[in-house]
């Protein structure tokens, strides 16, 4: 897409990125996760990436990040990609994951994994048309401290 840009997220995205992560079912104030975004923002092992509309507006964001597991070595997991639902069916989020997929390749990385939510049926087909592979299915457990 010619009229689109991808960026690394900076602070004064926060709001809309916030908007974004309410679309993905993590409502969020802006300050919160601005602060998290701030965070992120300093760490050399993640990479938060915005999709820019040629108006200025963020469309999309995608949060990507080196991990290294004692099991299977170093890989890139996207850990979060939404895009605007008034934008989607455009090309941004293969934008997005084509520029993360660059920024592994850059550090060396030879694998990339991405979670999908088994509820989010419309996710599957486009991971697979970008080459991506059902690996496994599991549960997620959570606990509060």
């Amino acid at each position: 897409m010619s009229e689109l840009a991808i960026r690394r997220a900076a602070e004064r995205d926060a709001p809309r990125l916030a908007d974004l992560s309410g679309v993905l079912g993590y409502p969020s104030a802006a300050a919160e996760l601005g602060a998290r975004l701030e965070r992120l923002l300093a760490s050399s092992q993640d990479l938060v990436l915005v999709a820019e509309s040629a108006t200025g507006q963020v469309v999309g964001w995608l949060h990507g990040a080196e991990q290294e597991l004692l099991e299977s070595g170093r890989r890139c997991e996207i850990l979060g990609l939404v895009i605007d639902p008034e934008h989607r069916g455009r090309g941004i989020g293969r934008c997005l994951v084509s520029a993360v997929e660059a920024w592994a390749r850059g550090r060396g990385l030879e694998q990339m994994t991405v979670r999908s939510n088994v509820a989010r049926t419309e996710s599957h087909p486009f991971y697979e048309r970008l080459g991506y592979a059902r690996a496994k299915t599991q549960h997620a457990y959570r606990k509060r401290l």
